[in-house]
């Protein structure tokens, strides 16, 4: 083709004027599975590049290589959504000379559009692309490798960022159409042998899971739902990362089908559940910012009425539009909860960071009925606690929180508290559930913080919530 953009991951980054002190962007539809990161960062440190700010939409165990990185020069500063694994461990300990800003993916979105989130070159893993780089998660061809769906978090960097580069280890014939990402917005094609594992979209905290105790929350979250004003004809839904909150549309479709009730829309993350009720005409759009599975972003390749979006479109505070504003009733998890109903899901009980704020705020603070799942205790560690250890969502956004020992409403919400008691649930002040987890493993010793500043975690508005220290 006379005009391609096909290049070599080293010309690619020479064309695209990347200096010392820029900001390169990736997204994390691959999740564990993702090889992008780790390859373009090591193509970088050998041709020299220091002082760079990584803004990726988040960062997991796989990526384990940037703290050779950090260390050497070659990227000094880091914004995303979460982090885990033994760069997470790294740098709670202290790695980094600058903070970690920890944004929501709502608020990473407002960020890149007004930007305060500056990108200079957008490093984006396709499933497929073109010569001309018109890409997307998926692909028609007989050679696929990598599918991951939804690029719902690429959008913003493909839109906003000066210099975009597309790696795919699929190149198709041109026109590579429906594409997520236009080629009018691309300036280079890379051709690798693989950009991702689609076998790990799914690892971790994106699970089925057989615990009998998810299985427990996950059963009384959906009597929640269907006890609430909001589970009628025509409803919106979301559920978040964590096996309970994953597993409750399975236990609403018995219902839906008994009582005639269809949903307009899932949002989010879209699993195989969602993507079943769907097929079964229970729900009527999948509005997919990432997809959890390979069902999910099978699906997205086939079905009209299962469609992309952006992480603005999805989730940003700064414009009304966006999907969570039209959200009836999302299902999230957590790490901690307090007695003013803030919500931790980054940092853990030792004080390491080992999660991700993704869309909390955002669907929290917007839908009309916001559900929080989480245990009392994991092992001797209670997550109903007086103070969380990081805020990450304000109790303001929380509806309902569910434990295993009863559920808790906000004080602000008394008219969903009397229907859930006539409903027969235990409802319970979640102060006496924070003393319920104290009777049974006592006080837990405070955390060994040090005095440096390791993380700021972002408010969806641009504020400031909370720091995170070193331990």
């Amino acid at each position: 083709m006379r005009n391609s953009k096909l290049r070599s991951l080293e010309e690619a980054i020479r064309l695209s004027g990347l200096r010392n002190g820029m900001t390169i962007s990736f997204h994390h539809h691959f999740r564990g599975g993702d090889k992008v990161v780790n390859m373009v960062v090591d193509k970088l440190a050998e041709m020299g590049f220091k002082d760079l700010h990584l803004a990726a939409s988040s960062l997991s165990d796989v990526h384990t290589p940037l703290i050779e990185h950090i260390r050497n020069g070659v990227i000094t500063k880091i914004s995303t959504s979460g982090m885990r694994g033994d760069l997470a461990d790294a740098v709670s300990h202290g790695l980094m000379a600058e903070p970690v800003i920890f944004r929501s993916h709502g608020g990473r979105g407002s960020a890149i559009a007004s930007g305060e989130l500056k990108i200079d070159v957008a490093f984006l893993g396709a499933s497929s692309s073109d010569e001309l780089g018109n890409a997307c998660g998926f692909s028609r061809s007989e050679n696929a490798k990598s599918i991951c769906g939804s690029l719902g978090y690429a959008l913003p960097d493909a839109q906003y960022a000066k210099h975009v580069v597309v790696i795919t280890d699929d190149l198709v014939a041109y026109p590579n159409m429906p594409q997520s990402i236009s080629a009018s917005v691309v300036e280079s094609v890379v051709v690798a042998d693989s950009v991702g594992d689609s076998s790990k979209i799914s690892a971790g905290a994106i699970r089925d899971s057989k615990n009998p105790r998810d299985i427990l929350l996950a059963k009384q979250a959906a009597k929640v739902i269907l006890a609430s004003p909001y589970f009628k004809d025509g409803f919106s839904i979301q559920t978040g990362t964590g096996g309970a909150s994953l597993a409750v549309v399975k236990y609403i479709r018995e219902s839906m089908i008994e009582k005639g009730i269809k949903a307009s829309f899932a949002l989010g993350g879209i699993t195989a559940h969602m993507v079943k009720l769907h097929e079964e005409g229970l729900i009527g759009h999948l509005i997919d910012v990432q997809s959890f599975d390979k069902v999910a972003a099978e699906s997205i390749k086939n079905d009209p009425m299962h469609r992309e979006v952006s992480a603005i479109e999805y989730a940003s505070g700064m414009h009304t539009g966006s999907a969570t504003h039209a959200l009836d009733i999302v299902i999230l998890s957590a790490l901690e909860v307090d007695t003013q109903f803030n919500v931790n899901v980054l940092v853990g009980s030792d004080g390491v960071i080992r999660g991700a704020i993704g869309g909390h705020q955002d669907t929290a603070q917007d839908s009309a009925l916001s559900i929080i799942v989480c245990p009392l205790l994991r092992g001797r560690i209670p997550c109903v606690v007086p103070k969380v250890t990081t805020l990450i969502t304000p109790g303001s956004s929380v509806d309902v929180v569910v434990t295993e020992y009863g559920i808790a409403v906000n004080p602000a919400r008394p008219e969903l508290a009397e229907m859930l008691k006539e409903a027969g649930l235990n409802i319970l002040d979640i102060k006496a559930l924070a003393e319920k987890a104290k009777s049974i493993i006592g006080t837990p010793d405070p955390l060994p913080f040090g005095d440096k500043v390791v993380g700021i975690v972002m408010n969806r508005d641009g504020s400031v919530l909370d720091k995170i220290y070193n331990v």
